[in-house]
């Protein structure tokens, strides 16, 4: 039987507004990745629903508030040779307004603008992800 590493679950999220734009926020520079563009989001603790970590993680990075009901699962990504899996939800409708309280930035994006941002691996099928949805929405 082959060993098989812990999977970690990290959730993110595909705030879009009502023009169809997508905020992203970008990386700190100390970090992994650090400088590049991501969905907001983070790893889900022990005995943490998926829906309640993404709920608890976009209020310390956004400093927003995101009903459960509000959050579609739209896809995920993995690479088989690392432990993560990112499971991205999408949202249309919060309480309060963004602000950059974890990354180095935010930015609101036209969803077929997501491609060209420098972003993290698994951000990327994520992005292409999300532009089909917004576009399929128009």
């Amino acid at each position: 039987m082959p060993n098989f590493p812990t999977i970690i679950p990290v959730v993110a999220l595909a705030l879009i507004d009502q023009t169809g734009r997508v905020l992203m926020q970008q990386r700190r520079l100390g970090k992994q990745h650090g400088g590049l563009w991501e969905f907001p989001g983070g790893k889900v603790e022990p005995g943490e629903s998926l829906v309640c970590a993404l709920v608890r993680e976009i209020a310390e990075e956004l400093g927003i508030g995101i009903e459960p009901a509000a959050l579609i699962p739209v896809s995920f990504a993995a690479n088989p040779a690392e432990p993560y899996v990112v499971l991205l939800y999408t949202a249309c409708e919060w309480t309060g307004t963004p602000q950059c309280l974890e990354g180095e930035a935010i930015g609101w994006f036209a969803a077929d603008v997501l491609p060209t941002l420098a972003m993290p691996p698994l951000d990327v099928p994520l992005a292409r992800a999300v532009g089909e949805l917004v576009g399929a929405k128009k």
